[in-house]
Formats: C-alpha cells, sequence, structure tokens
C-alpha cells in the first residue's frame, strides 16, 4: 500500500489543522493507520490510530480531546483533526499501515508532513 500525506502547514497556537492520509494499492480496511510525528531531535512517537476493520481508535494522551481521526472508505483516506494547536505538537507527521498501533508494527509509510505551530 501506497500512502500520501497532506494537509500540513504552519498556524498559531489555538488554531485547527486538517491531515489527510490517502491510499493507494490496498483498502485501508486491512489495515491499522497511525499517525505518528517527530520533533526535531525527537524520536518518532505515535499520535493516533484508527483500526481499518472496525473504526475502533486510539490517541496519545497528550492529544486526546483535541484530535479526531477518521476514515472515509469511498476516498480511501484517513484524516486527523487537530485542533488547539500547541507549539509542542510541531514536527512532521506521518501516517502509517500496519498491523498495530505502534511504529515497529508498520508496514508502509508515507512520507511525512510538517507541522509547525507558533507561539
Amino acid at each position: 500500500v501506497h500512502l500520501v500525506e497532506s494537509g500540513g502547514g504552519l498556524v498559531q497556537a489555538g488554531d485547527s489543522l486538517r491531515l489527510s492520509c490517502t491510499a493507494s494499492g490496498a483498502p485501508l480496511d486491512y489495515y491499522v493507520i497511525g499517525w505518528f510525528r517527530q520533533a526535531p531531535g525527537k524520536g518518532r512517537e505515535v499520535v493516533s490510530c484508527i483500526n481499518g476493520a472496525d473504526g475502533g481508535t486510539r490517541y496519545a494522551d497528550s492529544v486526546q480531546g483535541r484530535f479526531t481521526v477518521s476514515k472515509d472508505n469511498a476516498l480511501n483516506t484517513v484524516s486527523l483533526q487537530m485542533s488547539g494547536l500547541k507549539p509542542e505538537d510541531t514536527g512532521v507527521y506521518y501516517c502509517a499501515a500496519g498491523n498495530g498501533c505502534a511504529a515497529t508494527r508498520a508496514y508502509s509509510w508515507g512520507q511525512g508532513t510538517q507541522v509547525t505551530v507558533s507561539s
């Protein structure tokens, strides 16, 4: 499966942003789709995941209540709606398809999209 992210940008603290991850080559129903981010000088961390089969979702504590992950089967796309953005949300955001909600369980990664939140 090939993944392409879009929707990153430069915003101010408190703003909202919507990221999209569009898949080709296979239906997202087959995978757990994760959103991960990597801040400068830090490791890649999981932000949120959605189970393509049953729609179950998981969120990191740091984004719970602010971010919402969803999928559109018709478009074969998973989106991450981010609200109440904080400077610490800054980083490169990646989507990945795999069999679990962890970077080590990802089969395929997108190229990443930069999100920068200014204070």
